[in-house]
């Protein structure tokens, strides 16, 4: 795991964000979508955190993580270019926005064809190179 987490990285994290969503849109669908980069590659964790008095805080992601805007095109473009390199990815739909839980957003994305997903964002961790492909055409939020 030291590997994986020690500089220079080979691998990346990156999230896509349409940019005509809201500041708290943006952030919500950061959070939602690092979760599920997290939770699908557990050896990017680190070590818990702890404090000069011994406080103890969670672990975090172990590297950095990359955060792209882009026009609702570019978005998708970086969805289709992940499928198509079958490099697994977290989405978040704009219907997402409506729902109050988890089963609830899984019920809105299962509506949608994966060619007429309305997305919002989508996140993934892979080798760099292929990251800098997937995420062309877009730039980093500023």
């Amino acid at each position: 795991m030291d590997d994986l987490l020690t500089p220079p990285f080979d691998t990346k994290i990156a999230v896509v964000v349409r940019d005509d969503l809201e500041v708290w849109q943006r952030l919500n669908v950061t959070a939602f979508l690092i979760s599920g980069v997290t939770a699908a590659h557990p050896e990017l964790v680190g070590e818990p955190y702890a404090d000069a008095a011994g406080r103890t805080y969670l672990a975090l992601l172990g590297m950095p993580v990359l955060i792209f805007e882009g026009t609702p095109s570019a978005v998708a473009t970086a969805h289709e270019r992940a499928v198509r390199r079958g490099t697994p990815l977290a989405i978040y739909t704009k219907d997402m926005f409506t729902t109050g839980h988890d089963a609830a957003n899984r019920e809105v994305v299962a509506t949608a064809p994966s060619d007429a997903l309305d997305l919002v964002g989508v996140a993934l961790h892979a080798p760099k190179n292929m990251v800098d492909r997937i995420v062309k055409g877009t730039r980093l939020h500023h």
